[in-house]
């Protein structure tokens, strides 16, 4: 059973934090999506994507960060992901996501 995602949106001076609470799975995932794609349509800068309190994420959440991504480079915008846990910085290192993404 999934424990449920929450998010915590913060207006910076030049971009958008995205604080994730929880899991992201296939249960979530679509709630994200929408989120994510909001906010880079809305706001066209920079996004932050805090993790340090996401505990879990498959394959279709890192999909959906992809997809989220691609959106904003069509603004000539980037997606930084900060406080990646280890198990989940292996995943991105595994798909080779950690070389399309800015982490920190």
């Amino acid at each position: 059973m999934s424990e449920g995602l929450r998010f915590v949106q913060e207006e910076l001076n030049d971009s958008v934090k995205l604080s994730l609470f929880g899991e992201v799975d296939i249960y979530t995932s679509q709630e994200l999506k929408e989120k994510l794609y909001s906010i880079v349509d809305t706001n066209q800068t920079d996004l932050i994507i805090d993790c340090k309190e996401l505990n879990y994420i498959d394959s279709t959440g890192l999909g959906i960060f992809v997809g989220a991504l691609k959106k904003t480079k069509q603004y000539g915008k980037k997606i930084i992901i900060t406080g990646l846990k280890d198990n989940i910085k292996k995943l991105f290192i595994i798909t080779g996501l950690d070389k399309v993404f800015i982490i920190e």
